[in-house]
């Protein structure tokens, strides 16, 4: 798992309540149950009246799918197809029937299958692009969720310090409660900000680069079934492969 998104969380929110604590606050004064259900609740339900239930169901596995991305190792995918392509290239393309078994890349397995099935090249490759722009229609519509999520948040936080103010002014007549009812006024504004951009507009961030990324590694991995199903030469392969990564990186050639 790729941790940048734990600890930044984890530092971001950190360092909040460090200053809060400096600065002679209460951590547990920013825990109000009001200004969190209304930020978060109603942050969410609004970015649910812009999109689909789908959208909002598949919110919550998103996030954790976000959180917990898997770090994208295109290198070893270029050291996979390079093996792949020598065997081809001895025992014929059929020879990787077995072999296919052990790729680890989904992508690259049933991509590799379809080769080896005799599927023309022409439709092997619309088929793989196919299903690449499905995949960044799918990782646009998650960002979108979480871009919403992070521009209503600050609104919504607005909504809940005025709602507090209000009440504040209903009890002008006792001065002692005004502090503590204005305070937890402005909880909800903190809270609509933080969670805005600490989490929701991060989250969209890491989103959009591992969708990116991992486009990336899918399209490295149709030319290398390409190049396979053509029977090329395993280190023209492996030469050709680490030409399109991005911070390029010995690959395993054939001798």
């Amino acid at each position: 798992m790729d941790p940048a998104s734990i600890i930044g969380l984890v530092v971001a929110f950190a360092i909040v309540f460090t200053t809060i604590i400096l600065e002679g606050g209460s951590i547990g004064s920013i825990f109000l149950v009001p200004p969190l259900l209304l930020v978060f609740g109603g942050a969410i339900c609004a970015a649910m009246v812009g999109s689909t239930m789908q959208d909002t169901i598949a919110f919550f596995k998103n996030f954790v799918a976000g959180v917990t991305a898997k770090k994208v190792d295109a290198g070893a995918s270029v050291d996979t197809i390079v093996k792949l392509a020598e065997r081809a290239r001895k025992e014929g393309l059929l020879a990787l029937e077995d072999a296919i078994k052990d790729v680890k890349d989904p992508f690259l397995k049933d991509g590799l299958q379809l080769a080896v099935d005799g599927t023309d090249p022409e439709e092997l490759r619309e088929i793989l692009e196919g299903q690449i722009e499905a995949k960044k229609k799918r990782d646009k519509t998650a960002a979108k969720f979480f871009t919403d999520l992070g521009s209503y948040a600050p609104t919504i936080g607005i909504i809940g310090t005025t709602t507090g103010l209000i009440h504040a002014l209903e009890n002008l007549a006792q001065p002692e409660k005004l502090g503590h009812v204005i305070a937890a006024a402005f909880v909800a504004t903190l809270w609509g900000l933080m969670s805005a951009n600490l989490i929701w507009l991060p989250m969209a961030s890491r989103i959009k680069r591992f969708s990116e990324l991992e486009v990336d590694q899918m399209n490295l991995s149709i030319e290398g079934i390409m190049a396979i199903q053509a029977g090329a030469n395993p280190r023209l392969v492996a030469q050709k492969l680490k030409s399109l990564l991005p911070n390029p990186a010995p690959a395993k050639a054939a001798a």
